[in-house]
């Protein structure tokens, strides 16, 4: 793979780009800085195989429970982008998961990106790495924050993004967002702590966002970067149809289901009007049949309001089978958060499974 290369000044990186690639990005000039990260190796770069086609819920740029940022207050970058996720180690500096290329990998996750003077969870396909920026073994060289910041910071500019964020974090703001163990849960290996830099960077395209965090600190001192994609999730896990839902229920009293809201809302997707129709149908062929419909969410933010939405979004499927001719007197529902799990809430697999609508036979 061909790399844009960043060098002391932005005439400079653009010539240089001009030598490498047909698409160079065109940005505004950005302050002379030290040599900066690129483009990565085609391996680093590569995305997870997409299992299945049909998409599900997509992300919303912003979560309204914690910020009112404008994503689209940032303008549309005029340069062509190098591939996701845009860059390579600083010069002289070995990746943390050098060897374990899942650390920094993720996939379709979540992540939370300060905005403005809040914290905003967005979805999509992230890539983090993390250097040790003291590390000056086999003819290394240190780092310090600020210049680790401003590589990053010019390297961003160019490719015509910007800072949306110099925020940054206090225990009142912490505890504004769900606390200690939810913001960690959020921001991974970001250590998201009054004794850390954090800024974060949103570059804008007419089809796609990305948005970027970067901090530093501890001892000894390392720079961590997060790049995410927002995209939808591409789903890999199919519905069941009326009758595996009555086999299943007829077996254990219950079943759960993969129903798609939007994000932080209880309202359904689209794409999950198939599902309804298939409790209809199994609610339509036994008569006797009455059901509890329980939400459940993975632990991410605070117990109060994922108790909240998952109520709501069983009200939210309750509703579109009353709005289908189901008999009101045959149906409850009820949220239990996250309190219920069905699997680690540690793992990207594990509160996606925990993500669930159930259908409990009531008597």
């Amino acid at each position: 793979m061909r790399h844009i290369a960043l060098t002391l000044s932005i005439t400079a990186a653009l010539a240089l780009v001009g030598c490498q690639r047909s698409d160079a990005p065109v940005a505004a000039p950005a302050p002379a800085a030290a040599p900066v990260a690129a483009s990565p190796s085609a391996d680093a770069a590569a995305k997870p195989t997409e299992t299945a086609p049909a998409p599900v819920a997509a992300a919303s740029p912003v979560s309204p429970a914690t910020s009112d940022f404008d994503a689209a207050s940032v303008p549309i970058t005029p340069a062509t982008l190098p591939p996701f996720p845009f860059f390579k180690a600083p010069e002289g500096k070995r990746s943390v998961y050098w060897a374990d290329m899942n650390s920094r990998q993720r996939g379709f996750s979540r992540f939370g990106f300060l905005a403005g003077k809040k914290l905003v969870t967005v979805e999509g396909q992230l890539f983090r790495d993390s250097f040790n920026l003291e590390d000056v073994s086999d003819g290394r060289r240190a780092y310090s924050a600020l210049e680790f910041h401003r590589n990053y910071e010019n390297a961003i500019t160019a490719l015509g993004g910007k800072k949306i964020s110099e925020t940054q974090f206090t225990d009142a703001l912490i505890d504004a967002n769900g606390g200690r163990d939810a913001v960690d849960k959020l921001m991974p290996e970001m250590y998201p702590g009054t004794d850390y830099e954090h800024h974060s960077y949103l570059i804008r395209t007419a089809q796609k966002e990305y948005w970027i965090h970067l901090s530093s600190g501890a001892l000894p001192l390392h720079g961590q970067i997060a790049v995410l994609e927002r995209t939808a999730m591409t789903q890999s896990v199919g519905f069941l149809d009326a009758a595996a839902m009555k086999k299943e229920i007829d077996a254990k009293g219950r079943v759960a289901l993969y129903i798609n809201f939007d994000f932080d809302k209880a309202t359904l997707r689209p794409d999950a009007q198939p599902i309804i129709a298939e409790i209809n149908k199994l609610l339509g062929a036994d008569a006797a049949l009455k059901l509890s419909i329980e939400g459940h969410t993975d632990s991410t933010g605070t117990p109060e309001r994922n108790r909240e939405l998952s109520g709501q979004r069983a009200r939210s499927v309750l509703g579109a089978l009353v709005g289908l001719g189901v008999d009101p007197a045959r149906l409850s529902s009820k949220g239990f958060g996250s309190d219920k799990p069905i699997a680690d809430n540690t793992t990207d697999a594990g509160r996606a499974k925990n993500r669930r609508v159930e259908l409990v036979k009531a008597l």
